[in-house]
């Protein structure tokens, strides 16, 4: 069996930066293994699976993420980019795509050369920090909310830029990883309202160079704080990425770019048949 595979660069507007996606349409579902086989060995943070939903007069397509471990409930970056696929690749000409996933319905727009994402809200609630999680961490963090991530409030950008945690202790923390961000500040003129970094150890994601869905915890947090609504995110890992948000009440609307690095074939063969 031969699938078309392509990788995206997403929250960027040139290769080798963003976070990188692979996307795979498909037909009708194959088991979960050959799914999670297949994300395994694409190696990348995600893999997006789509499958189109005719019969379903609410959505378009069913979207699934899995990392090169776990099956997930929400992704930004890969939803980004298999919007990208669809728009650019596939053909898609509707104003909005309708995905039915694990975290509800969840629509993509296409906004001049950005996509906007409409993903649900995730408010973080104050929390303490675990036992030794300022050691693990190398850094005592001015507020600790948790939502379905964990968020830690460091003083400003460097202070996110010097983290270098425990990965053991960050997978050994339960949820689903830890957002580590601080206000941000103007670059030569451009305004970025906050910044962040996302650990994901526990799903086989060391660092996520940016995350969508740690934007649905980051922009409800800096939207109270700063006083509103309209925020310019950056994600500050090696490769970058930014993002640009809207709290619109209980869903986060979040909008970026992505480029097309490479469309190839997958050739799976028939060993998986019959495997659940």
């Amino acid at each position: 069996m031969e699938l078309t595979i392509y990788q995206v660069d997403a929250f960027t507007d040139r290769v080798f930066a963003g976070n990188p996606a692979a996307v795979i349409p498909l037909s009708e579902w194959l088991p979960d293994n050959v799914l999670q086989s297949l994300a395994l060995e694409n190696n990348l943070a995600e893999t997006a699976f789509f499958v189109p939903t005719p019969a379903d007069p609410d959505h378009d397509f069913h979207l699934r993420w899995f990392t090169p471990k776990i099956e997930v409930d929400l992704c930004g970056h890969a939803t980004l980019a298999s919007a990208a696929v669809l728009y650019r690749e596939l053909g898609w000409a509707q104003e909005e795509i309708r995905f039915k996933a694990l975290a509800g319905d969840l629509m993509v727009r296409k906004k001049g050369a950005m996509f906007e994402l409409d993903f649900p809200s995730r408010v973080p609630a104050v929390t303490d920090p675990p036992e030794g999680f300022g050691e693990a961490l190398g850094a005592a963090p001015l507020e600790f909310l948790k939502a379905k991530k964990f968020l830690a409030v460091l003083e400003d950008e460097a202070a996110v830029l010097a983290v270098q945690p425990d990965m053991d202790f960050i997978a050994g923390m339960p949820g689903d990883g830890l957002i580590v961000t601080a206000p941000g500040r103007s670059e030569g003129g451009e305004s970025v309202d906050c910044v962040s970094r996302y650990f994901a150890p526990h799903a086989g994601i060391p660092e996520d160079p940016v995350t969508g869905s740690a934007h649905c915890t980051i922009i409800p947090y800096w939207a109270e704080k700063l006083g509103k609504s309209n925020l310019h995110a950056r994600q500050i890992s090696a490769r970058g990425g930014d993002l640009y948000c809207t709290l619109a009440g209980d869903r986060v609307l979040i909008a970026g770019q992505a480029v097309l690095y490479m469309k190839g074939a997958v050739h799976v063969g028939d060993g998986w048949r019959g495997k659940s």
